[in-house]
Order: C-alpha cells, then structure tokens, then sequence
C-alpha cells in the first residue's frame, strides 16, 4: 500500500515537473525572435527545458535538421524518416520518442528526443513546434513582402529618373534630324541615315514614354495611393485608328481588321493609358504574329464593361506563362527567342485597366491563336479628376 502511494506521488511530482517544463517552453518560444530560423533555439531550449540526452528537430519546409545533445549517430536520416513515414511512437527500452510535427492534419516536420518524457508532453511539444514553425513563416512572409514593396519604390524611382534624363537629349536629337531634314540638299544615302536617326530616336522616346508610366502606375500601386484618371468620352474607332497611325512602320505590313459593336462605340475612360494598353497589344500582335497572318482588333459593349481584344495566329503562349506574362519584366519562353523587347509594357497595359477598375487576360491555343483581351467597366471611375457624360 505505502510503494502504491509513493509511486503515485513520484508520478505526480513528475506529471507537475513536465507540466513546468511545458509551461517554461511554451513561453520560451513565444519570445523568440523569429527573424531568424527557430529550430536551432527549439532543439537547444527543448533539450535543457525537459532535461533529455539529446534532441532532433526537422524542418520540412527548409529542409534542415537541428540537434541538441548528444547523439552517438547522427539524427538527421531518423528525422527525416518520421517525417517522410509519419511514424510517430514511444520505445521505453531506447528512451526513443518520435512525434511528426503537425499544422493541423498537414506534416511539416518531426521531433525526435532521448530521455525520460511523457507520451502526452511529447505530442504537446510537437503542437508547440508547429505554430512556432507556423509564425516563423509568416514572419517571413511579412519581411519578404516589405521588401519587395521597398525594392519596387526604389526601382520606380530609378526608372522615373532615367526616364527623365533621357527626355531632354532625345528631344535634342530628334529637333536635329528634323532639322537636317528640313534643309534639303542632302544625298540620298544621307536622308537614309537621318530618316533612321528620326525613327530610331522615336523608339526611344516610346520607350522612356513607357518607362514613365511604369513608374507613375508602379508608385501609385505600392503606396496604396488611387492613380488620378483624366477621363473623357472615348471614341473607338477612333482611338483604334490613331493607335494604328502612331505605330507607323511597325504595322505597315500587317493585315489588320476593325471590328466595332456598335460601330459609333464610345466609353468613359482614360484616353491616354487606355492608348498605351491598345498600342502595347497591337505592338505584340505585329511582332510575333504570323507573317500575313490576320490580326483582328474588337471593340465589344456589354452592359457593364466595354470589351477590348486584339487576335492573332503566332507561337501558343503556353499555359504556365498566361498569368505571369502581364508581370513587370516577365517574357513568354514562346516569344523570348521571336522579337526583342523589355518585359515592361504588358505590365503597362494590365495596371491601365486596373486604374480603371477593369482587368486584363489571355488566352492562347494552336486551333484558335492568341487573344489579348482588356475589360473596362463603363460605370463612372471612381479616381476620375474629370467628371464624364454618362449618357452614351
């Protein structure tokens, strides 16, 4: 009767002491900094916390193994194997316990210790482990984010700036050739290098066109501001035609149809950005389409939306690249190898529509082509600094 009472009273004075030790974890790894990885921290702190012989910690996610105490062989495969085999169990003849380290019904690692430690502490250990793993990551998340929005201000602001550089020695050049045009009297061989400096020069300052906007969009998009949208009544048709006309050369030789629903459709907007969308899909339409494929250009009106989209045939933009392709400086692996460019203007187009409250989308396969499409809400924009005729 009395060993039955002192074997209950050790196993209670044991029960307490883990409960302590549970307790002191638990709040250890509540203060932990979680800049850095925590399983390092986790192994050392659970092994002299529980006052075990040794301890090994697996990180799915990083793919590491973090030991405290001493091992006589190294732990990393018998983690790992808990972890890959979801093997979790107490052997009391090798002091062995092994949990798998759960988020919910997800493995996400392992803990194995040597010692003297409870069934129950063992799975509460784990659990403990899981959220610190759980916040680490999101931590992480948080940082990498940050800095992301950081780099992306910084790279606005560079592109702002060199764009600026680049204004006024462009429109230095530009004013040069068309004056050296204008004087006459040159040779033949001469007006084709001053024809080519006044189209290379344009190029450029499309480009610097581009790079501006890049950064205008960007910098509205990171700081959470609301981009301030000169909205007017725009006229399709029109607005086709002039960016038919300011691709010049790039189009000459394209088979492009106009398709209007109805054919007098005009619609609130941003005429200036809703140009820079059209020209941009225009501009890839020429490039990577077939040579004297047809290239159709629509203007839809629905009863929200006004339905833009640009057709051709060309190389199938394959599926993996159809959401990252509107990316700032992403380019399709089918048109890397087809026709230079920067990556930046589909990006263009896509924050065009966002500005607007629309949306921007692809779709490409071999038996249909390829259709650039943008939808713009004809409701009134929200951001306008103009007020609009909704009446039309």
């Amino acid at each position: 009767m009395l060993r039955r009472a002192l074997r209950a009273a050790r196993r209670a004075n044991s029960s307490a002491a883990e409960m302590r030790s549970l307790y002191e974890f638990t709040r250890a790894t509540l203060q932990m900094n979680l800049g850095s990885k925590p399983g390092p921290k986790l192994a050392e702190h659970l092994q002299k916390m529980f006052a075990l012989e040794s301890v090994a910690i697996f990180d799915a996610d990083l793919q590491e193994v973090y030991q405290a105490g001493k091992w006589s062989v190294d732990p990393s495969e018998l983690a790992q194997n808990v972890y890959h085999f979801e093997s979790s169990d107490d052997d009391p003849h090798t002091g062995v316990s092994r949990r798998v380290v759960r988020l919910g019904a997800v493995p996400i690692g392992s803990v194995v210790v040597r010692g003297n430690m409870e069934p129950l502490s063992n799975s509460a250990v784990a659990a403990v482990i899981a959220i610190t793993f759980d916040r680490y990551r999101a931590t992480a998340n948080e940082t990498r984010i940050e800095a992301e929005r950081e780099a992306e201000r910084m790279r606005a602001t560079v592109l702002d700036s060199l764009a600026h550089a680049y204004k006024t020695p462009l429109t230095a050049i530009r004013a040069a050739s068309s004056g050296l045009a204008e004087m006459g009297k040159l040779s033949p061989a001469q007006a084709e290098l001053v024809a080519l400096i006044d189209e290379q020069a344009t190029l450029l300052n499309e480009l610097t066109t581009r790079l501006l906007t890049t950064a205008r969009l960007g910098s509205a998009e990171g700081e959470g501001a609301v981009l301030s949208l000169h909205v007017e009544q725009v006229h399709a048709e029109s607005l086709i035609e002039e960016v038919l006309a300011g691709l010049g050369e790039r189009s000459s030789g394209a088979n492009i149809r106009i398709h209007m629903d109805p054919a007098n459709l005009s619609f609130p907007g941003d005429r200036r950005l809703i140009s820079m969308l059209l020209t941009q899909y225009l501009d890839n339409a020429c490039k990577y389409s077939d040579a004297g494929a047809q290239i159709t250009v629509r203007a839809q009106r629905s009863e929200r939306e006004i339905l833009l989209s640009v057709h051709s045939f060309g190389a199938v933009i394959p599926a993996a690249d159809r959401e990252r392709i509107f990316d700032r400086y992403y380019r399709s692996s089918a048109s890397a190898t087809r026709a230079e460019g920067t990556g930046i203007g589909l990006s263009i187009a896509k924050r065009a529509a966002l500005a607007h409250g629309g949306s921007v989308w692809v779709s490409s396969d071999e038996a249909e082509g390829t259709t650039f499409f943008a939808a713009i809400p004809v409701a009134p924009v929200a951001n306008a600094d103009t007020p609009h005729d909704p009446a039309y």
